[in-house]
């Protein structure tokens, strides 16, 4: 049995008051046209059985599209209903195919509802089965108008139902099953002469029911995944169901949380258990956090893997990677390529980059270390910083085990610190320092009495 999809993709920012496309808003950080492509994935619906149609202009969501694989893109020219945008697609599916419709701005479908649809619709024998939902408020949605045997009559869209019709609470998702040949059959034969003047998907139940063809439902038991987002509200409610469900799910894994306030931890986060995520954390893409951690507050990690037992207070990380018994923080910066190994110590308002930091290595608090190779056991005082730039090209620092770096040491690169080996406070070292050895690199201090420029200060003061 082959299936087709087509991912309406065509809807524009003009509600939600934005330069963009809609289905390039994200929720949980993830594009919802990204949410709706993994869930069609996921049920064997491959991307080049898959048709985006998006509309004219629409630049970023072809630049998306490209950057995942190989879809069908069909646009969509003018703003003529879903009905017309499903048109432009209409070569995709092939005699026999049986093919899904999906809006791309609905994240909540899940592979077991397209599944068990599909089941539905092919045995069933329907030439359409939309999917539908019963909300509590219907609000604009179209309705399902069923027969005395339960059978899909039609869907009324409020612009054109009869009271009795407006009463009706079960309402069509936008999402719905067609045997090929019934769709392209029907879609001729669809009109704009309605309320809202477009060609609407929902009115395609009654176009096969007047060619002699068998319409059904399938009802959902959860209506949330009849949620889209047309504006900002409805994004917002998007992304707080969201948030709350991966939270759910953390903490039926062993995860804790104080509070909810300002946490946003993305899908594909994983955490171990006994790890307590503290207020305002926010943690991002393939982010991997083990055992007994406390992550925040305020902290924010991306795409890092973090190992047991590691604090991180107040900590911006991006592809790091944190080994076991790690603490770090407050104010503290792990920027990309960053490795910090088992029992590393990083002090308040410490930025790290591209740098591998040993065993047991403690990094007080003011300093800098980029492009550095640290060993273990060294210690680092305060304000050190080495300096990986000359202007035009980057140079490593390369520090050996149990090193002693002195406050205010910069280290010029390339150098290299030998094992054992010490900086005087207030030192810049421009030299490869031997092992054991102490290096001191100050000018002599210099005393001018009486300077002029201080009693003009004082002065001025």
């Amino acid at each position: 049995m082959s299936c087709k999809a087509i991912v309406l993709a065509a809807g524009d920012g003009r509600r939600m008051k934005s330069a963009g496309q809609k289905v390039l808003r994200k929720v949980l950080g993830e594009p919802m046209l990204g949410w709706v492509l993994d869930i069609l994935a996921e049920a064997g619906i491959a991307p080049e059985d898959t048709g985006v149609v998006v509309g004219s202009g629409a630049d970023a969501v072809k630049e998306y599209l490209g950057s995942r694989a190989e879809y069908r893109i069909f646009t969509q020219s003018g703003r003529k209903g879903t009905a017309h945008a499903v048109m432009q697609a209409a070569e995709l599916p092939e005699d026999g195919d049986n093919v899904l419709v999906m809006p791309g701005d609905m994240p909540f479908v899940n592979c077991s509802t397209i599944i068990a649809s599909l089941n539905e619709h092919t045995h069933s024998g329907s030439d359409i089965t939309v999917i539908s939902a019963v909300l509590d408020d219907p609000a604009d949605g179209g309705r399902v108008v069923r027969g005395g045997d339960g059978s899909l009559e039609a869907v009324a869209y409020p612009g054109d139902c009869t009271p009795g019709q407006l009463g009706i609470t079960e309402i069509f998702t936008g999402l719905c099953w067609f045997r090929a040949e019934a769709l392209k059959a029907a879609l001729p034969k669809l009109s704009s002469d309605n309320s809202s003047g477009e060609y609407r998907l929902g009115d395609l139940a009654a176009a096969i029911r007047s060619n002699g063809g068998k319409a059904g439902v399938f009802r959902v038991s959860e209506p949330s995944i009849a949620l889209g987002a047309d504006d900002r509200s409805d994004l917002l409610r998007l992304n707080i169901i969201a948030k709350m469900a991966v939270i759910g799910k953390l903490m039926s894994d062993g995860v804790e949380f104080v509070s909810t306030d300002g946490i946003i931890i993305e899908r594909g986060v994983r955490i171990g258990r006994d790890t307590v995520i503290l207020p305002g954390t926010i943690i991002r893409g393939s982010a991997e956090i083990g055992e007994g951690c406390v992550i925040g507050p305020n902290s924010l990690i991306e795409n890092c893997k973090i190992g047991n037992n590691v604090t991180l207070n107040n900590v911006q990380a991006y592809d790091s990677r944190v080994a076991d018994r790690v603490k770090a923080g407050p104010f503290v910066q792990l920027r990309p390529g960053t490795v910090l190994h088992e029992g590393v110590k990083i002090g308040d308002f410490v930025e790290i980059k591209n740098s591998e930091i040993g065993v047991n290595t403690a990094v007080a608090h003011l300093t800098y270390l980029g492009d550095s190779d640290v060993g273990k056991g060294v210690n680092f005082g305060c304000g050190c910083v080495t300096a990986n730039y000359d202007g035009v090209n980057k140079y490593r620092t390369t520090i050996g085990d149990y090193a002693f770096i002195g406050c205010n040491t910069n280290l010029i690169a390339p150098v290299e610190i030998g094992e054992n080996a010490a900086t005087g406070a207030g030192s810049t070292i421009t030299s490869n320092v031997p092992a054991d050895s102490l290096a001191l690199e100050r000018s002599k201090t210099r005393i001018i009495e009486h300077w002029e420029k201080n009693s003009q200060r004082k002065k001025k003061a």
